[in-house]
């Protein structure tokens, strides 16, 4: 493995990248490697003037959940950061490392298994053992995408910087998910630099919860965050309103008929019901549709303070 400290040499050594390792570890991928830790200048979180934020690439998962000042004008992101994987995988993993991971379906992570992620032609996910599959948008690969601050980042309407090009919006690194053989859009040799989140939203409320099949250090089943902006002056109604899922879909994906109907002043059960409008799920998935209102409900209630967590 080379460890290098120029951006330029890294970008033409070629390899595949690494920093934590973590996912790189988990599919035991081969070589080349290129370490990015060396790199200077990508780690910690730098504001801007204009009260914007610069998160480095290579900062880790854990320094994003204890910064104070994330979590005051970006608290679900520090609340998602804090939240995901272990303590210890939280001390060694990264930002960007989290955005570009692999999925965690068992077939593509399985060598005795091909499909589209590895340059085969079907999904066996399809008719085989794969019980958390998206349900909204699904093309030919059918396993959800597995960031979980991808998540919190697209609700936060955060933009990505990557080498040699101007900053775009998060949505774009993922695209609409229809390229089965893709968990990002960055070609071969592109490093994500950082992640740049705009000015907090004053009076701001935040919530994230993840479903999962025990109490810690597993992946969703289905996330959901949520940040509200709830009037002050006596009517009570959701002025702000931006709401994210994971686990159901091939990319972190917005929930614009949750948003219009906050904002249109519907109770959070109804909005929180429509969260399964688009969705499509083969039979033996669907009971990720209860689970996503549900989760999305419970984000909903805690943003608002109105229910107890579940």
């Amino acid at each position: 493995m080379t460890v290098l400290t120029d951006l330029g040499e890294a970008v033409r050594r070629g390899g595949e990248f690494r920093a934590g390792g973590t996912d790189l570890m988990g599919r035991r991928a081969a070589g080349p490697h290129v370490d990015l830790r060396g790199l200077p200048d990508l780690s910690g979180v730098t504001w801007r003037p204009d009260g914007s934020a610069g998160i480095g690439a290579l900062t880790t998962v854990a320094g994003v959940a204890r910064d104070a000042r994330l979590a005051a004008g970006h608290p679900c992101l520090a609340l998602t950061a804090a939240a995901l994987a272990t303590p210890q995988i939280r001390e060694v993993a990264t930002v960007g490392g989290n955005l570009l991971q692999r999925n965690r379906c068992v077939y593509f992570r399985n060598p005795a298994f091909s499909c589209h992620q590895d340059g085969g032609d079907h999904c066996p996910a399809r008719a085989g053992l794969a019980p958390n599959a998206a349900i909204l948008g699904t093309g030919p690969c059918v396993a959800p995408h597995p960031s979980s601050l991808a998540v919190a980042l697209l609700a936060c309407d955060a933009s990505v910087e990557v080498h040699g090009r101007d900053a775009f919006p998060i949505a774009e690194l993922y695209g609409d998910g229809s390229d089965p053989s893709r968990d990002h859009l960055l070609a071969a040799g592109e490093i994500l630099l950082s992640v740049v989140l705009p000015p907090p939203v004053p009076g701001e409320r935040a919530a994230y919860h993840r479903a999962i099949g025990r109490s810690e250090a597993e992946w969703p089943l289905v996330e959901a965050v949520a940040r509200l902006v709830v009037d002050g002056g006596g009517g009570g109604g959701i002025t702000f309103a931006r709401v994210a899922a994971g686990g159901v879909a091939r990319v972190p994906v917005r929930l614009p008929e949750v948003e219009e109907a906050l904002l249109a002043g519907e109770p959070l059960d109804r909005a929180a019901g429509l969260a399964t409008a688009r969705c499509a799920p083969a039979a033996r998935d669907s009971y990720k549709l209860a689970l996503l209102a549900g989760t999305v409900l419970e984000v909903l209630e805690r943003a608002t303070g109105t229910g107890e967590p579940r």
